[in-house]
C-alpha cells in the first residue's frame, strides 16, 4: 500500500505500542467513561453531538493497521454511529483482521457512555472527548436555554496540540538508563466469569467525606484509597501466601508534570509495594508506606527517567529493524514478565469539571476499565465520588471489604452492581 500523504497515517505513541499485541478477550485494553444525565438520552441529538465532536477530534477517526515493523493508524472515512447499549462492560474493540474505529458511543436510559481502546488514548484524552460530546449534546438539546449565553468549550487546543506525541517531545535521549528488577507479587485468583466478562461493582459517595477520612491519616485521596485497596486484598490472602508482597500499579497523568494538551496517550505508572509479613498489618503504617512511595516516585526527575527508559527501547536502532511478528512475541513476553510483578491496579482520573450552567442536567460521571485482574477506577464530579471495581472473578470479597471499610469510617456509600440476582 502506498502512503504518500502523511496526513493519512500516523505512528502509535510509545505507550500505545504494547496494547495491540497484548489485547485479548480476557484483557481487552478497553476502558469506559459514562455520564448520567438527569433526563433520558435523546439518541438523535446524541448522534448529532458525536458528529460535531469528530470535527474537534478528527484524529480519532482511524483504524489500526499492521506495518512491516510497527502497527500504525490509518485515516478512515468511517464515522461513529450511536447505538443503544447491548454488550458487556468494556467488551473487545480491537480485532486484528477488522478495520474498525477504536472507540464507540452508546446510551442506555439517561446514561451516555464512551468506550475506548487504550491504543487510541488514555483516560485524560477520553474524558476530554466525553466533555466535548456532552457540551454539544446539552447545547443542542437545550438550545433555547443556551443560545444567548453559550458556555465556554471544555477543551479547545489546536489540532496540532491535540495530536502531539508528548513522549517524543520530552524524550531527552539520556543513554544512562537503569532498569528495575521486578519482584514477583501476590496474584489474586478466583472463578472466572463466563464469556470473559467483567463484574462491575460501583460505589458512590461524598468526595468531602472521603477526603476528611484521608486527612486523618495525613494522606491524599489517592493515597487513602490505594492503602484501603491493599488492606482489602491482604484480608483475603491465604495465610501460606502472605510472605508475597502486594504490588499495586498506579497510572500517572504525565500532563501534570510536563506541559502537554495531547489527546493521545501520555501517562506513566508507578508501583506501590507492601509486604505485610515484613512491615506489619497496621493500617497507619501501610498509609505511611504508600505516602513515602508517592513522595519518592511522583517527581519530574523520576518520571523523566521512566519516560527515557521507555523511549530508549523504542528508539533502539536494532529493535527498529525487528519485523513486527517478532516484535509482537517480544512484547507479549515483556508484558507477561511485567504482570508477574502486579497484584491489582488503581487509577484516579481526578475531577470531571463541566461548566456551571450544565450542573442541572448532569447527575454523575463514572469510569471503569476492562479487567484481567481486579482494577479500581476513581472519578469525581462536584461532591460525588464514584469508585468502580472491575474484576474477572465471581468472588467479590475484596470489593466487600473495601466498601465495608468506607462505611465503617462513617461514609455513606451507595452500591450499584452488574451482578445479576
Amino acid at each position: 500500500m502506498k502512503r504518500n500523504r502523511k496526513s493519512e497515517w500516523k505512528r502509535l505513541d510509545n505507550a500505545a505500542k504494547i496494547f495491540p499485541p497484548t489485547s485479548s478477550d480476557k484483557d481487552t485494553k478497553v476502558f469506559r467513561f459514562s455520564l448520567e444525565l438527569t433526563k433520558e438520552v435523546d439518541p438523535v441529538v446524541l448522534q448529532e453531538a458525536v458528529d460535531l465532536s469528530m470535527e474537534s477530534f478528527p484524529f480519532y477517526k482511524v483504524v489500526l493497521r499492521r506495518g512491516a515493523f510497527w502497527y500504525y493508524f490509518e485515516k478512515t472515512e468511517k464515522s461513529p454511529l450511536v447505538e443503544e447499549e447491548n454488550n458487556s462492560v468494556c467488551a473487545p474493540i480491537f480485532f486484528n483482521n477488522e478495520r474498525e474505529l477504536l472507540f464507540r458511543v452508546f446510551y442506555y436510559g439517561n446514561r451516555i457512555s464512551i468506550e475506548t481502546h487504550h491504543t487510541l488514548t488514555d483516560g485524560t484524552g477520553a474524558l476530554w472527548l466525553l466533555k466535548t460530546l456532552v457540551y454539544h449534546y446539552l447545547t443542542i438539546k437545550y438550545n433555547e436555554v443556551f443560545k444567548d449565553n453559550m458556555p465556554p468549550r471544555p477543551y479547545s487546543p489546536s489540532i496540532g496540540q491535540k495530536t502531539d506525541d508528548s513522549f517524543q517531545k520530552y524524550y531527552t535521549g539520556n543513554s544512562k538508563i537503569k532498569y528495575e528488577t521486578l519482584e514477583k507479587a501476590y496474584h489474586i485468583s478466583g472463578t472466572r466469569v463466563e464469556d470473559n466478562r467483567s463484574i462491575l461493582i460501583e460505589g458512590s459517595m461524598s468526595v468531602k467525606a472521603v477526603l476528611d477520612e484521608a486527612h486523618k491519616y495525613n494522606t491524599t485521596l489517592t493515597g487513602y484509597l490505594t492503602s484501603l485497596l491493599i488492606y482489602s486484598i491482604y484480608n483475603e490472602m491465604p495465610v501460606r501466601q502472605r510472605k508475597k508482597p502486594i504490588i499495586i500499579s498506579v497510572p500517572v497523568n504525565l500532563r501534570q508534570y510536563f506541559k502537554s494538551e495531547t489527546a493521545r496517550n501520555f501517562f506513566g505508572t508507578i508501583r506501590v509495594k507492601y509486604n505485610v509479613s515484613e512491615q506489619g498489618d497496621s493500617f497507619a503504617n501501610l498509609v505511611k508506606t504508600v505516602n513515602d512511595t508517592f513522595a519518592k516516585k511522583l517527581t519530574i526527575e523520576e518520571l523523566e527517567k521512566q519516560l527515557n527508559r521507555f523511549m530508549a527501547l523504542e528508539n533502539n536502532k536494532l529493535i527498529k529493524l525487528v519485523p513486527l511478528p517478532i516484535k509482537n512475541i517480544i512484547l507479549k513476553i515483556a508484558n507477561t514478565y511485567n504482570e508477574r510483578g502486579l497484584t491489582a491496579a488503581i487509577s484516579n482520573i481526578g475531577r470531571a469539571v463541566f461548566p456551571e450552567e450544565f450542573h442541572p442536567y448532569i447527575h454523575q460521571v463514572n469510569v471503569c476499565t476492562g479487567a484481567k485482574r481486579p482494577q479500581l477506577a476513581v472519578i469525581s464530579y462536584n461532591d460525588n465520588l464514584t469508585i468502580s471495581f472491575t474484576s474477572p472473578y465471581t468472588e467479590t470479597d475484596i470489593q466487600r471489604n473495601f466498601f465495608k471499610a468506607l462505611s465503617s469510617a462513617g461514609i455513606d456509600v451507595i452500591i450499584a452492581s452488574s451482578i445479576e440476582d
